[in-house]
């Protein structure tokens, strides 16, 4: 039999592409598939109440920043975000003209809830086009905010309208996304922080927000450089530089978060806190199961992604909080000179000074007294300048600042330096207690080695 005559025997016909068996009733054809849950299609569960600060969430801190304010309509977070041109304070001693949003540099934190439709109006004031990309935030593809693929740039004088539905918690950012290079580099870049509808794990007492960048402005300058590749020479928290770093201010005792976001052009930063372990909690995509932390001391925060750290501020004092990359932790550090270190000048500066009065031969112990001399530097610039400490000199710049956390507090203003109790605190040793101890600081160093095998002499 054919093939024909056996489809005719089964009462079987083609209709409309799909094979229907005659006598069966119609049935319908499956629902083309929805979007894969989790996926950036899928706009997530709308709740009916926004979520408020205060009933649904505890508000982060911004430290040296500021956060977008918003308004509610017909159920909807609406914000506005105007890209414009910022005269912007690193540190005392060097502004520049960068590039940011509402006036700030960085861009204020966005702050929402999961499950918040959200809606964003982005006014551009710049003298180029530019777009908003809302970095590791899920949403509908037109609403991604690449330049040319997902939308037509924002063009001088233009207003955008972005929308969609949180449908996620943790930590994201923002970001220009045209012609990235120079607008990231000028300081068109945020933070944005979405709450959990429903929090899970121990409730905490501080949240930090943090954002981490890199910036190349010469002395004597001002305007960052957008062209640099490697050589960055002020590195930021929040857009600030220490000595200009406000302190993160906790009481003892209190569950403390620090949340970072980098967004530098170039490097990772390996975030050190002195004094705590922690355990990193959440990466830009979401929260880190429990079972699956351990403790660090340092958090590696790599280019375009964040990293929150949660711990418990049980150890009083001024706790250095600091980039670990070491030149991430000067300030406008040159690289065009050559190493001095060891050079002995012997009679060179009298006679240098007989055609430069005032001169002196400089690093050849190292760059710590550099910030401390008070020399004359060129306008509107802090090269190697730290800042004062409760002690002496801090020689540090850049990616540093202060966990300082007290029995007593009121708000998070700055309670001042730290009084180590009697006994605390490192001092010179005195001649007793070498003499005490059999120490004698004449004799040469001494070391202990390792006995054959690697076992040590019993």
């Amino acid at each position: 039999m054919s093939r024909r005559s056996m489809l005719a025997t089964a009462g079987a016909t083609l209709a409309g592409g799909a094979l229907l068996l005659r006598g069966a009733p119609a049935r319908a054809q499956p629902a083309a598939p929805g979007p894969r849950e989790g996926s950036a299609a899928d706009t997530g569960r709308r709740y009916a109440n926004p979520g408020m600060p205060g009933r649904d969430y505890q508000p982060v801190v911004v430290p040296n920043g500021a956060k977008l304010p918003w308004k509610v309509v017909d159920g909807v977070k609406v914000f506005h975000l105007v890209a414009e041109e910022v005269e912007h304070e690193f540190a005392p001693g060097l502004k520049a003209h960068c590039w940011g949003y509402n006036g700030r540099v960085h861009g204020p934190t966005i702050e929402a809830v999961e499950g918040d439709r959200v809606r964003f109006y982005v006014t551009n004031r710049l003298p180029a086009p530019t777009t908003v990309h809302w970095h590791g935030i899920l949403l509908p593809n037109g609403m991604d905010g690449v330049g040319g693929l997902n939308q037509k740039a924002i063009a001088p004088g233009e207003t955008f309208r972005y929308e969609f539905t949180l449908r996620q918690s943790g930590m994201g950012m923002y970001h220009s996304h045209h012609d990235e290079m120079t607008q990231m580099a000028l300081g068109m870049v945020g933070l944005f922080v979405i709450h959990p509808r429903r929090p899970v794990g121990p409730r905490v007492d501080r949240d930090f927000a943090i954002m981490l960048h890199e910036w190349r402005v010469d002395a004597g300058t001002r305007r960052p450089d957008p062209n640099e590749m490697t050589d960055f020479n002020v590195l930021t928290l929040n857009a600030k530089a220490f000595p200009g770093t406000d302190p993160l201010v906790v009481r003892r005792g209190e569950r403390v978060r620090i949340r970072f976001g980098n967004l530098s052009a170039m490097d990772h930063h390996p975030i050190h806190l002195h004094g705590y372990h922690f355990h990193i909690t959440e990466t830009d995509a979401g929260r880190i199961p429990e079972s699956a932390r351990w403790p660090e001391t340092t958090v590696l925060v790599p280019v375009g992604s964040t990293r929150t750290i949660e711990f418990v501020a049980d150890a009083p004092g001024d706790w250095a909080l600091h980039c670990h990359m070491t030149h991430h932790v000067m300030n406008q550090m040159g690289h065009g000179f050559p190493n001095m270190v060891g050079v002995k000048p012997g009679g060179l500066d009298a006679k240098v000074r007989t055609l430069l009065p005032g001169y002196m031969t400089m690093g050849q112990t190292g760059m710590g007294d550099m910030g401390d001399m008070g020399m004359p530097v060129p306008d509107n610039s802090i090269p190697m300048v730290g800042g004062r400490g409760p002690h002496d000199y801090i020689t540090m710049g850049g990616m540093f600042t202060v966990l300082k956390v007290r029995e007593r507090l009121e708000g998070h203003e700055d309670p001042g330096w730290y009084e180590n109790p009697p006994g605390t605190q490192a001092v010179a040793a005195s001649t007793d207690e070498l003499r005490r101890d059999g120490i004698d600081v004449k004799a040469p160093a001494a070391v202990e080695p390792d006995a054959p095998g690697g076992s040590r002499r019993g």
